[in-house]
């Protein structure tokens, strides 16, 4: 059987169609999926993106996540002398560039002088990306988590809307609802909202009590720098509300012992704790491993 050139072509580019429309509506997908919080799937969130192989929270970290299938990157936000929002964890850029000083003493277009330092310290041609420039990168292609963010909600949110990302962005706060609902509570139906608990406060039960009331939120951040303090009683209110619980691996501080470092000697012992807790959102700083042994269990695909 024959086929003409044409034809051949057509179906080429029918199935290059295909694949490119499947590729973009990878975030769209998994945005549905956190919004489902009855569904098992695990989240693998790399923590500033893959840092590993990449300079921190820069766009080809992004990139590096999204290439080995991570399902949402956290990054850091910070504004520049001119009021622009950059992706860079500290308040200087000492650690992270060749350059010193205060981001909030910098303009943006003398940031983009400077080049970021990879996790050996080593100076890379890399610069400090935009937020804009971040979020076209993950655009369709993997969910984003922006932490340092909450003191510029309102421009995060014009950046959103003009990027078109609202769907698959992660907003986050470690305040109480009423405090949150009066400084941003315009936003929180235009936005997917996760606050953040540290299980050890007193008043923990109460915000997650609060929160859910509001039903605003998809998700809980809980630390616990101790196993005590991650009750039952807790995960079965959250669960029971339909909302996903996110715990980070990276340090022991945040998980009562079950970090990353464990994960490289005792794997049930670390992420394997983890998602025995019922917890279907992990952020790490190993992201390959955590896909390696979720895959194992069938947590993740």
């Amino acid at each position: 059987m024959k086929f003409n050139n044409t034809l051949i072509i057509f179906l080429s580019l029918l199935i290059g169609l295909f694949y490119s429309t499947v590729a973009q509506n990878r975030a769209a997908v998994l945005s549905e999926r956190l919004l489902d919080g009855q569904d098992d799937y695990v989240f693998v969130i790399a923590h500033r993106a893959d840092w590993r192989n990449a300079p921190e929270n820069s766009l080809e970290a992004i990139r590096g996540a999204i290439a080995i299938s991570v399902d949402m990157v956290e990054i850091d936000l910070r504004k520049t002398k001119d009021n622009q929002l950059v992706v860079i964890h500290d308040a200087t850029v000492d650690r992270t560039t060749n350059g010193l000083g205060k981001v909030s003493d910098w303009t943006l277009d003398s940031l983009r002088t400077l080049y970021l330092k990879n996790g050996q310290g080593r100076i890379t041609r890399f610069k400090i990306p935009t937020l804009e420039e971040a979020l076209l990168v993950a655009k369709g292609e993997v969910l984003v988590n922006l932490d340092k963010s909450y003191n510029y909600f309102d421009q995060v949110y014009e950046v959103l809307i003009k990027t078109e990302t609202i769907n698959q962005v992660v907003m986050k706060a470690k305040k109480p609802y009423e405090v949150v609902e009066a400084e941003f509570g315009a936003f929180l139906d235009e936005v997917i909202f996760m606050p953040i608990v540290d299980l050890k406060d007193p008043k923990a039960s109460q915000w997650i009590e609060d929160y859910i009331a509001s039903g605003r939120v998809v998700a809980f951040e809980l630390i616990f720098n101790d196993d005590k303090y991650l009750t039952k009683d807790i995960i079965n209110t959250i669960k029971k509300a339909g909302l996903r619980i996110w715990i980070n691996s990276l340090w022991d501080g945040l998980n009562g012992g079950h970090s990353d470092n464990l994960a490289l000697t005792d794997l049930n012992a670390s992420y394997g704790w983890i998602v025995d807790q019922g917890v279907t959102l992990i952020q790490t700083d190993r992201p390959e491993l955590l896909i390696q042994f979720l895959e194992s269990r069938n947590l993740h695909d």
